[in-house]
């Protein structure tokens, strides 16, 4: 598996069988890589940028926890397929991460539209989420779900901008009820930009 492939096809996914044989070994490789994509975004958020190897891993594991077989992988590749990067773009997992109930809950209500309030700030210069369309995220009443996920378009000015070794980068949010921000650390930059063309 490699971070510059764009699309997962039924070819490369691998056997139940074969895939319960690595399945450990492959989780916590994956779980050490994921931690240089992560970050901590104020007291609740944390931001996951998803790529090739994660999203294939997501889709080996509905296969293996389902157990749909053929008929469930063309929905699995639809759901999971548009959260890889295309090249000029960064995409993003955002979990509101709240254990007590009664407090997630009056949180979560206060955050609707989050998902069109996330940004990455390189130079002073912002670069806004766009919201996977798969499904509406906040409801009516301005209730936001705990999981967003979320896209962040980059021109190739931006690109060269995030690529530059040390560049001050931060992840952040704008939104009235939720207004914070992180300076990416220089590991999680690198990582990222492998997922530039």
């Amino acid at each position: 598996m490699t971070a510059s492939k764009r699309e997962i096809t039924p070819d490369d996914l691998i056997s139940l069988e074969a895939y319960t044989r690595i399945r450990k070994e492959h989780r916590a490789a994956l779980v050490a890589r994921k931690r240089q994509r992560r970050l901590e975004v104020g007291p609740v958020a944390s931001i996951h940028f998803e790529n090739y190897d994660s999203m294939w891993f997501q889709v080996q594991e509905m296969l293996y926890i389902e157990r749909g077989g053929e008929a469930q992988i063309a929905g699995e590749l639809a759901a999971y397929n548009p959260l890889i990067p295309q090249g000029r773009e960064l995409v993003a997992t955002i979990l509101f991460e709240i254990e007590d109930p009664d407090r997630r809950k009056r949180m979560l209500a206060k955050l609707g539209g989050i998902e069109n309030n996330a940004f990455i700030e390189i130079g002073g210069e912002r670069i806004r989420g766009v919201a996977e369309e798969d499904q509406e995220r906040s409801t009516a009443e301005g209730k936001a779900s705990s999981v967003q996920f979320v896209h962040f378009p980059f021109t190739e000015a931006q690109v060269a901008a995030f690529r530059r070794p040390e560049a001050r980068i931060a992840v952040g949010f704008d939104h009235p009820n939720y207004g914070h921000l992180s300076a990416m650390p220089e590991s999680v930059r690198q990582a990222l930009a492998e997922d530039f063309d």
